[in-house]
C-alpha cells in the first residue's frame, strides 16, 4: 500500500464519515506559494478555491510570515483577553473604522460560525427575541445555533433550534414562480413576502433579518443588488436588525465595494467576518454598533478570540489588502473570469448558468436532456480541472455548481491559465455527456 492510500485508509478509520473529501483519489497538499499548491505526489496546481476563500492573499506571503514569526520570536504566543492585546486593539480599529457601522465595536471569536453565533446573541438580546429571520439556501456555520439560520437541508443536521426562524425568498429566482420577472418585480415580490411573513408567521417582535450578501456554500447564488436595502426599509419600520454574514464576502473579494453588503447601498447593524482576514490563521469577529454590542449584561470571553499570532497574521493581511488596492484586482480579474465563462457558456449544454462578483463566481450545471440539477457533472468537471491542474470547489442547494474563489492576488497570466482549464474542463465533461 502506498503512503497515500495508508494516509486515506487512517483518515477513513478516525475521522467523521461527514467530513467529505475532494476527488475521487483525494489530494494531500503539502507546499504552496502564491496562488499554487504542490500535492504529496509531486503534482502542481493553480488553487482557485484557496481552502474556502481563506488564503485570501495566497500562500506563503512574506509579509504576512514575517509578521508571525516577529510575535512567535517574542515568546507570547498566547496571553488572555484579560490583558491589554496591542494587536487586537490595532485591528479592532481598523475593522471599526472600515465597517462604515457607526459608534462601531469589535469582538473577536475563532471562526465564522462562533461570529455568527455572537451576532445572534447580540440581537437576541437586544430585542429580547428568539425570532430570527434568515435566507432559503443560506449558510451560516455549524453550531446548533447557527444550523438553525441555515436553509440548505444538506447542511442541517436537526429539526429544531434554539431559535424562531422563519426563511426568505431573495436568492431563489430559479423557481417557477419568478420566471422571466425583471430585478425590481423580483425585489418587489421579496418584499411582500417578507411583509406576508411578518404578518402571518411572526409573534411579536423579531430579533434580526441574517443574510450573506451571496450564499457562499449556496453555490455563489445572491439577490439583485438593492434587494437588502429594500428589504431593510421594511426591518426598520419594525425595529429588526440587519446581520450581514460577511464570512466569504468581505475584504473587497466582490471588486464592487469592500464589504457585500455595500453592494445593496446599505449599512448593517451587525456583521460578521472570518476566513480570509487571517490569511489562513484563525481568526472570526463581529462588528456591531456600539450600544449592540456593549449591551449584554454579563461577561464574556474568548479564549483564543484576539490570539498574538492570528492578530499579527490578520492586521498584516488587512493591510496588504489595502496597501495594494486588491478589491480593485478583484474586479479586473473577475471581470475577465466571468466574462469568459460567460461567453464560453453557450457551447456547453451542460452549463446552466454563469454568475458571479469580482473573484467569488460560479458555473451551474444541469443534465443537458432533462434540465435537472447535476451534481455528478459537477463532480466530473472538479475532477477534469484537477486532472488539468486547477482546483475549484463545489456547492449549491443541489450541488450542481463549481465555486471558485481565486487569491486576490490574481494575476493577468494566473486568470487567463485558469480561465481557459475550466474551459477546457467544461468542453471535455460536455463532450463526454453529449456521447
Amino acid at each position: 500500500m502506498s503512503e497515500h492510500a495508508n494516509l486515506l485508509k487512517r483518515h477513513r478509520a478516525v475521522m467523521p464519515a461527514w467530513i467529505p473529501l475532494n476527488y475521487r483519489e483525494p489530494i494531500e497538499i503539502v507546499g504552496g506559494k502564491g496562488s499554487r499548491v504542490t500535492d504529496a505526489e509531486g503534482n502542481g496546481y493553480l488553487d482557485f478555491f484557496t481552502g474556502i476563500l481563506t488564503n485570501m492573499l495566497g500562500y506563503d506571503v512574506p509579509e504576512v510570515r514575517e509578521a508571525v514569526e516577529r510575535q512567535l520570536a517574542t515568546g507570547i504566543v498566547h496571553t488572555s483577553t484579560s490583558y491589554l492585546l496591542r494587536g487586537q486593539v490595532e485591528l479592532a480599529e481598523k475593522i471599526a473604522r472600515l465597517s462604515g457601522i457607526p459608534d462601531a465595536k469589535v469582538f473577536f471569536a475563532n471562526s465564522g460560525t462562533e461570529a455568527n453565533e455572537t451576532a445572534l446573541l447580540l440581537a437576541a438580546y437586544a430585542r429580547r427575541s428568539d425570532q430570527v429571520l434568515a435566507m432559503r439556501q443560506s449558510y451560516h456555520g455549524r453550531s446548533f445555533g447557527a444550523t438553525g439560520v441555515t436553509g440548505n437541508r444538506a447542511w442541517t443536521n436537526l429539526s429544531y433550534s434554539p431559535l424562531n426562524v422563519h426563511f426568505l425568498h431573495g436568492a431563489d429566482r430559479h423557481l417557477p414562480q419568478f420566471a422571466g420577472m425583471s430585478d425590481e418585480a423580483y425585489i418587489d415580490a421579496c418584499v411582500q413576502d417578507l411583509r406576508h411573513v411578518l404578518a402571518t408567521a411572526t409573534g411579536g417582535d423579531v430579533a434580526a433579518l441574517i443574510a450573506e450578501p451571496i450564499q457562499g456554500v449556496g453555490g455563489f447564488t445572491m439577490p439583485p443588488d438593492g434587494l437588502f436595502a429594500a428589504y431593510k426599509t421594511v426591518l426598520d419600520e419594525y425595529g429588526i436588525l440587519l446581520i450581514s454574514d460577511e464570512v466569504q464576502t468581505g475584504w473587497g473579494r466582490t471588486g464592487q465595494s469592500f464589504w457585500g453588503m455595500g453592494n445593496h447601498g446599505v449599512t448593517p447593524d451587525v456583521m460578521t467576518f472570518a476566513k480570509g482576514l487571517g490569511n489562513g490563521f484563525a481568526v472570526g469577529g463581529v462588528v456591531a454598533r456600539g450600544d449592540l454590542m456593549d449591551a449584554l449584561p454579563v461577561a464574556g470571553i474568548s479564549t483564543f478570540g484576539g490570539n498574538p499570532i492570528s492578530m499579527a497574521a490578520a492586521n498584516a493581511t488587512l493591510d496588504y489588502v489595502l496597501e495594494h488596492d486588491l478589491q480593485a484586482n478583484a474586479a479586473r480579474q473577475g471581470a475577465t473570469l466571468i466574462g469568459g465563462l460567460e461567453a464560453a457558456a453557450g457551447r456547453f449544454p451542460i452549463v446552466r448558468d454563469v454568475r458571479g462578483k469580482g473573484l467569488m463566481f460560479a458555473v451551474e450545471l444541469a443534465d443537458p436532456r432533462t434540465g435537472e440539477p447535476s451534481p455528478a457533472l459537477a463532480a466530473a468537471v472538479m475532477e477534469a480541472a484537477r486532472e488539468r491542474g486547477l482546483l475549484v470547489g463545489k456547492g449549491g442547494l443541489y450541488g450542481n455548481v463549481i465555486r471558485m474563489a481565486p487569491p486576490m492576488t490574481l494575476t493577468d497570466a494566473e486568470a487567463a491559465e485558469g480561465l481557459g482549464i475550466v474551459i477546457a474542463a467544461l468542453e471535455a465533461v460536455n463532450r463526454e455527456a453529449a456521447s
